[in-house]
């Protein structure tokens, strides 16, 4: 008998919905129960880069519990954690070699913030322990992590127990904080950052963290060419460290081993988690440099903030076969594909009086509504009750899933959706998405009129 809420003893994120119970999934496609087939168009959500149901994963993660499931971190160490490190290394940029393994991306977030602060303690400046953000990001949602991300639905609740972390402008070309458009607008989002810092005082900030694309937050906003350089050399001018947040955006998701790599930029700990795994494990981690690293061996040589499940070997396994898939099936080139003919299509959406932008990089795309697209009026959510939500469950009735995101414009108003299929998408499949995006689009902006 199929649960409902009233049923079901799971303590479901929407307690007045029932959702459909999954059955199985390949590919780009999921089936419910009722044999229902939906084409997950973001990746759940941006967790699945190689798809479902792909059995040779399921083979290592048997393989290696045959072998050992689990052991202490500080116990042993196992040759998968070791061998699944040693290719995170080879992928990321300049000397990011250390690797710390952990479970979710709100969990690396949070280790990141943690590491950066030992960092400065162990050179004798203590009072370095703010992380600086933007509005507009999202980071995590334990404590700290949520301290740092600017997605004001997620913080609202908890905003009295959340950490004092200075916040900067978003890089938001379409709908420019400072009323500018690029390149007369001298990057201004980007120099903010010296502002924030001199503001708070060098001496008590810690780090700058920031998503290359941003997610959830803003529905893949991506920043002018030269954002990231400037970010890195006001983080080199205060001695602060900078945290790319690749939980969203690394292992090709937009098609580079990360995202940061278009600028041509290394930071200093890239937090990473989703496409690691793929959905397969939780897993997810911190990646820092080795001039980092030696700082924190020099001084007291360990760092406390750990976790159980750390580092096993089923994570290591998982992770080390999902990255050698992805280069045997070459993911990465296939991004690099069919991201144009993706952009191509999506753009075709601008003929509908709803879509006002249409953004992203590689398969991790977005689409911003707006009520008048010349004055970019965003829909009151009081009034449609949040136009992305609608846009989203009529995509989900047509067997289409997208990831819906608000707030943009205020914190309370303005609507987007992230469009983010499997790495593995073909263009025939890519042509099934927009049909049903269209469709879906379509039966919206009828309802609105």
């Amino acid at each position: 008998m199929e649960k409902t809420v009233e049923t079901s003893n799971v303590f479901h994120n929407d307690m007045r919905r029932t959702i459909p119970t999954i059955d199985r999934g390949e590919g780009v496609y999921l089936y419910d129960r009722s044999g229902k087939r939906y084409l997950d168009g973001s990746s759940g959500p941006l967790a699945c880069n190689i798809g479902h149901g792909v059995r040779e994963i399921a083979e290592a993660l048997m393989e290696q519990t045959e072998k050992v499931s689990f052991v202490f971190h500080t116990q042993f160490t196992n040759e998968p954690i070791e061998k699944f490190a040693d290719l995170i290394s080879d992928m990321a940029p300049g000397d990011l070699n250390r690797v710390l393994f952990v479970s979710s991306g709100s969990e690396a977030s949070e280790m990141a913030g943690k590491i950066a602060h030992q960092y400065h303690l162990e050179r004798g400046e203590g009072r370095k322990e703010l992380v600086v953000s933007r509005w507009l990001s999202y980071h995590g949602m334990t404590t700290g992590a949520l301290s740092m991300s600017g997605l004001v639905a997620r913080r609202r609740d908890f905003a009295n127990s959340l950490l004092p972390y200075p916040k900067i402008q978003p890089c938001y070309c379409y709908r420019c904080p400072f009323k500018s458009e690029y390149p007369g607008c001298g990057i201004a989002c980007a120099h903010k950052l010296r502002e924030a810092i001199q503001l708070t005082g060098p001496e008590y900030i810690s780090a700058f963290i920031a998503e290359p694309v941003v997610g959830a937050a803003a529905g893949a906003i991506t920043p002018p060419p030269e954002y990231f350089k400037i970010i890195r050399e006001l983080c080199d001018e205060f001695d602060i460290l900078f945290i790319a947040d690749e939980v969203m955006t690394g292992f090709w998701r937009t098609g580079k081993n990360f995202g940061i790599d278009h600028w041509d930029v290394v930071p200093d700990m890239i937090t990473f988690g989703k496409g690691a795994s793929a959905g397969y494990f939780p897993l997810a981690g911190v990646i820092v440099t080795e001039r980092l690293y030696q700082v924190l061996r020099d001084g007291r040589g360990k760092f406390a903030p750990l976790h159980t499940y750390q580092g096993t070997p089923l994570a290591g396994a998982v992770g080390t076969r999902i990255i050698e898939y992805c280069k045997r099936n070459d993911l990465c080139g296939n991004v690099n594909r069919v991201e144009g003919y993706l952009m191509d299509q999506l753009n075709t959406l601008y003929t509908y009086p709803i879509v006002g932008d249409v953004r992203g990089k590689g398969l991790m795309t977005g689409i911003e509504f707006v009520r008048d697209k010349e004055t970019k009026e965003p829909f009151d959510f009081k009034e449609f009750a949040k136009l992305s939500q609608l846009t989203s469950r009529k995509a989900f009735e047509n067997g289409l899933i997208i990831y819906p995101g608000g707030g943009t414009v205020d914190g309370y108003r303005g609507d987007h959706i992230l469009v983010a299929p499997p790495l593995t998408i073909s263009k025939d499949e890519i042509d099934e998405l927009i049909f049903l995006l269209n469709q879906t689009i379509r039966e919206v902006t009828e309802n609105l009129s």
